[in-house]
């Protein structure tokens, strides 16, 4: 993740101390030395909508060998002895779960910060209230647009009004709220809309994703935004997170899943205020860009643990036949050693590039799906040759 305001403002919010902070540049197996990284464990694949870039793949019907309750409880109690800071239950539709409230509760009670990916269209005031009162950090409300172009994304007609629904009964009982909203050809022009959308409805967070070409999210590939585009969404979000600081409006604004985002925002500063482009650089390179397999891990719903979310056909190992923590820390995988020290291993533009040490070879997913190929360069970087230092 890209904090967009902690970058340009040095706004201090939850995700920050494990994104800017000197312990984390040498950690290998977790966000700082002596901790485990943030893990995301879709919990169930069941889903009561279709989205058309889901990862998950995910339909509305019951799906085989998905943890039970009593091994849920056990892979909690192991990141607990891991150290891991976030647990992020997503899906599918995770509400959909029976046991989810209590897992959620479980985990806090274990010192993990238990937070929540949903589509929204289930948080009714009453489920808001029991989010809040379990102690869940931070509820995620997936919304790729406004009514019409979400609901086609979503594959739904309402989606959009049961999610708005769903958002406001977070906030009108004080659970912090965000929104998720992955960029594409087809609703690059809602992000002024969002922006709006964020202030008019009080929402405080606000996380914009790349598209990573995974599950269905495979199918989009054609339909990415392209290097012009991407500079466009960027400078959109910049000059509404500026707008908002302006005006006092404080609004925790990152991007997700393109790690060029923050050399960018670097190169641009370099030009307006130099001193602040320099605290810019500081804080990306602390960060390291690209932490799959090192920050940041996922747990599938069987059990089976990735380097994340969007890298299900990796497989590291199963929680139901060994710890967490040994999993993460077994460098006999070669995919795994190599993503903790990958550097040796990237071809292409990102073995050349001036910045590897600050974005790490960006998504290795991307750069496999679009060439076949593991370690080749991430084709979502939209910097220039000139700008990455390649003759």
């Amino acid at each position: 993740m890209i904090s967009i305001t902690k970058l340009l403002f040095e706004d201090e919010y939850f995700g920050d101390s494990l994104r800017y902070s000197h312990a984390a540049r040498g950690a290998t197996d977790g966000t700082t030395a002596g901790s485990g990284p943030v893990v995301v464990w879709n919990s169930t694949r069941t889903c009561n909508l279709r989205c058309v870039h889901c990862y998950m793949d995910s339909e509305a019907k019951k799906y085989a060998g998905e943890l039970s309750t009593e091994e849920a409880r056990q892979m909690i109690d192991d990141l607990a002895d891991f150290k891991v800071p976030v647990l992020l239950f997503s899906g599918g539709e995770p509400l959909l779960r029976p046991d989810i409230y209590a897992l959620m509760e479980y985990a806090g009670s274990q010192g993990i910060r238990p937070t929540l990916s949903t589509n929204g269209t289930l948080i009714t005031r009453e489920v808001a209230r029991r989010i809040r009162d379990i102690g869940v950090g931070y509820v995620g409300i997936s919304l790729d647009g406004l009514r019409e172009v979400n609901d086609k994304f979503r594959g739904k007609t309402g989606a959009f009004e049961a999610a708005m629904a769903g958002i406001k009964n977070c906030v009108e009982v004080g659970q912090r709220v965000g929104l998720r909203f992955t960029i594409n050809g087809h609703n690059l022009a809602e992000l002024d809309n969002i922006f709006d959308f964020i202030e008019e409805e009080k929402i405080n967070r606000v996380c914009f994703y790349h598209l990573v070409y995974s599950g269905r999210g495979h199918q989009m590939m054609e339909e990415d935004v392209s290097p012009e585009q991407s500079r466009q969404a960027m400078e959109t979000i910049i000059r509404r997170s500026m707008d908002f600081e302006r005006r006092g409006l404080k609004k925790e604004v990152l991007t997700v899943d393109n790690h060029c985002d923050g050399v960018y925002l670097y190169l641009r500063m370099l030009q307006e205020d130099p001193t602040r482009a320099r605290a810019i650089k500081e804080l990306i390179s602390l960060n390291g860009g690209n932490r799959s397999g090192i920050a940041f891990g996922e747990i599938d719903p069987a059990g089976y643990v990735h380097p994340d979310q969007f890298t299900q056909h990796i497989t590291f190992g199963n929680v139901r036949e060994r710890k967490f923590g040994d999993i993460w820390t077994d460098t006999s995988n070669p995919i795994l050693a190599g993503l903790k020290n990958r550097k040796p291993l990237l071809k292409g533009r990102c073995s050349q590039c001036r910045y590897l040490d600050i974005c790490n070879g960006n998504f290795r997913t991307r750069a496999e799906a679009v060439t076949g190929d593991f370690w080749e360069s991430d084709p979502a970087c939209y910097l220039t040759d000139e700008e990455i230092g390649i003759n």
